[in-house]
């Protein structure tokens, strides 16, 4: 008669000794989405349609899913240096860049010469365009409305980091 391999104790299985668990109700229709939460499956992936939207003349769209898109893997490549801030003025409008648009601004990126920055003048976040010339180093804004600021020693400024991208809302 053979001898079963069921039950026992298993090296490294069950919960640690000692962890405490809690028993907690959830709506029977929300179990398999906690189910995938845990596992790590829930995702803040959308669709990803292989269709191209024409901005000129109309052509039937297919409704093929290509992939599953992951916008935190497509717009950040440095997660722990990015961080987002949301824009009030119109300083960069003429680039697109208008009161309500978030930007995601990457820290490990260097502020090079052309480059859309967000930087602390005397304490007071900005976002502008750096240029760097032989002489001087400007914040530049994107709107004739505004002059460019010169950074002088009397100025007390640090670059945040670099803008990466625009989430920007249709009103």
């Amino acid at each position: 008669m053979a001898t079963a391999k069921h039950g026992g104790k298993r090296e490294g299985a069950g919960r640690p000794k000692g962890e405490p668990t809690k028993v907690m109700r959830v709506p029977a229709l929300k179990i398999e989405a906690i189910k995938q939460l845990i596992a790590g499956e829930q995702t803040r992936k959308i669709p990803l349609y292989s269709s191209h939207v024409r901005a000129g003349f109309p052509s039937p769209a297919d409704d093929y899913i290509e992939s599953m898109l992951d916008l935190n893997e497509h717009l950040i490549k440095h997660p722990a240096a990015t961080f987002v801030v949301k824009v009030s003025g119109d300083s960069m409008k003429d680039i697109g860049i208008h009161s309500g648009s978030l930007l995601l601004v990457d820290k490990s990126i260097a502020p090079v010469h052309g480059k859309i920055v967000v930087a602390a003048l005397n304490g007071e976040l900005t976002v502008k365009r750096l240029s760097i010339g032989k002489d001087k180093v400007l914040l530049v804004a994107e709107n004739p409305d505004y002059p460019a600021i010169e950074i002088t020693e009397d100025l007390d400024m640090v670059i945040w980091g670099v803008v990466t991208s625009m989430i920007q809302e249709f009103d």
